[in-house]
């Protein structure tokens, strides 16, 4: 496990996922088709079709390295975790991000990997809910 603990004894995954998990509710709660059918579209996105989902999971976790976005990189982690991807094919992933993002992306290389020791460490399950990608 990390030193990065939380209050409480909570951990970094387990405050992702219980505020992901509360904020999407929240949002999907009020009358907003557009909203709504955003969170729809994210969902059915990542499903295996032509593509599974393991790969499907890996190019997200690669476009949000690549973008910077620390709670896509979260969530996608934990997603690839789910969907049996191993370490050794996230630090690939991992690779192609920082060939196509450049330097700017080794911080939230530090913070990913941070976030795989936790789930590795801790209850993998805590972080990655099945349904409502929603980032």
């Amino acid at each position: 496990m990390s030193a990065d603990k939380g209050k409480g004894g909570d951990d970094r995954v387990a405050e992702f996922s219980a505020f992901r998990k509360r904020m999407n509710e929240r949002i999907l709660a009020e009358d907003n088709q557009v909203v709504r059918r955003f969170f729809a579209l994210d969902t059915q996105t990542y499903r295996a079709g032509a593509l599974d989902v393991k790969t499907k999971e890996l190019m997200g976790l690669a476009a949000s390295m690549v973008l910077r976005c620390d709670d896509c990189i979260a969530y996608h982690v934990a997603q690839c975790k789910q969907a049996g991807v191993s370490r050794d094919e996230l630090f690939e992933a991992f690779s192609v991000s920082l060939v196509v993002g450049g330097s700017i992306v080794i911080p939230h290389l530090r913070r990913a990997v941070d976030f795989l020791d936790q789930l590795e460490g801790g209850d993998a399950g805590a972080a990655a809910e099945p349904a409502g990608h929603g980032h």
